[in-house]
């Protein structure tokens, strides 16, 4: 399916709590559609609960790819995304079917679609360095340093931002550039793709609101307490690696480290969605042209279905 020259890709978004899941699964019933996630804490194994990752069983029914593909204690990025999502989009068209991409890591979404500026590839031996220093110094003093070489970038992150930290500091010792003056002079290259967008908003955010606290605590019932110790229990996973930046996982991980109770962790887990759920709906609010569709509405599969065979069938015409 094409529009002029270009393959049409169809992106299902929506803040967290939105039901993508149930939208894409019913999508991929009526379409020849395979599932792209476009979700940065499914990518890891052994987080299940926490990231409301779809069963075994929908994932056989419905695979998934891009989710389940490393370990919790490895680092994933925007451009590592893009790599692989467009490496799969390809294989999904060679065989005749479209692509569905689903979730709600925006970051991710505006890389694939806009593209990322040219920086040197990730390097073992400079991040080990770099790894070694601040389990010396510290995070906030390689922060400090980084404010000192390259105050733009720093000013961006946070100084308890361990993996964007290592980053900068890391194109710096490869290139002998600033982060800052290779995004402004790269230019990016955006996916020769048609991008059908369809969004899953709420009429109404407090009902939102009032599903995410529904959902941590089927999390709770479900074991999500116990899928934390699993992952406190490995031997390379520590609380500062990237995948427990997830929301409802830190707050958890800290709850066992006595830091404070598991009812204050639900309270905390649930504030911190609720802001993840505002600043995706202010990111989706800020990138106009996709088709909005109520969330909240008991038929929006059926809106959803509809909306793409009426798009497919103009771009046959």
């Amino acid at each position: 399916m094409s529009t002029g020259k270009k393959p049409v890709v169809v992106c299902l978004l929506g803040p967290t709590a939105a039901g993508k899941t149930d939208v894409a699964l019913h999508l991929v019933e009526h379409f020849p559609f395979d599932i792209v996630s476009v979700d940065s804490a499914m990518v890891y194994r052994y987080m299940n609960i926490g990231t409301a990752k779809p069963s075994a069983d929908i994932l056989a029914r419905a695979p998934h790819r891009l989710v389940d593909i490393l370990d919790p204690w490895e680092t994933y990025s925007a451009g590592r995304f893009r790599e692989d999502a467009l490496n799969e989009i390809e294989r999904i068209q060679a065989a005749g079917r479209f692509p569905l991409l689903v979730g709600g890591t925006f970051l991710y979404f505006r890389a694939l679609e806009h593209g990322l500026a040219a920086l040197p590839a990730a390097d073992a031996a400079v991040r080990a360095q770099i790894d070694a220093r601040a389990e010396r110094e510290g995070w906030a003093a390689l922060h400090a340093e980084l404010a000192s070489r390259d105050p733009l970038t720093a000013v961006r992150i946070k100084s308890t931002d361990r993996q964007r930290i290592q980053r900068a500091l890391e194109v710096i010792e490869l290139t002998g550039e600033r982060l800052s003056d290779l995004h402004a002079r790269s230019e990016a290259v955006p996916a020769d793709f048609e991008f059908l967008r369809v969004a899953l908003l709420p009429s109404d955010r407090k009902v939102l609101h009032d599903r995410v606290a529904q959902r941590f605590d089927t999390m709770l019932a479900d074991g999500f307490v116990a899928e934390v110790e699993q992952l406190r229990s490995m031997p390379r996973m520590t609380a500062d690696r990237p995948a427990m930046r997830a929301v409802g996982y830190r707050q958890i991980w800290a709850c066992l480290e006595d830091q404070y109770d598991q009812q204050e962790a639900v309270r905390r887990a649930v504030v911190a969605t609720r802001r993840l759920v505002k600043r995706q709906l202010t990111w989706m609010r800020s990138a106009p042209g996709a088709a909005e569709f109520d969330c909240l509405q008991s038929d929006v599969s059926g809106q959803v279905r509809r909306f793409i065979a009426d798009r497919f069938a103009r771009y046959q015409d």
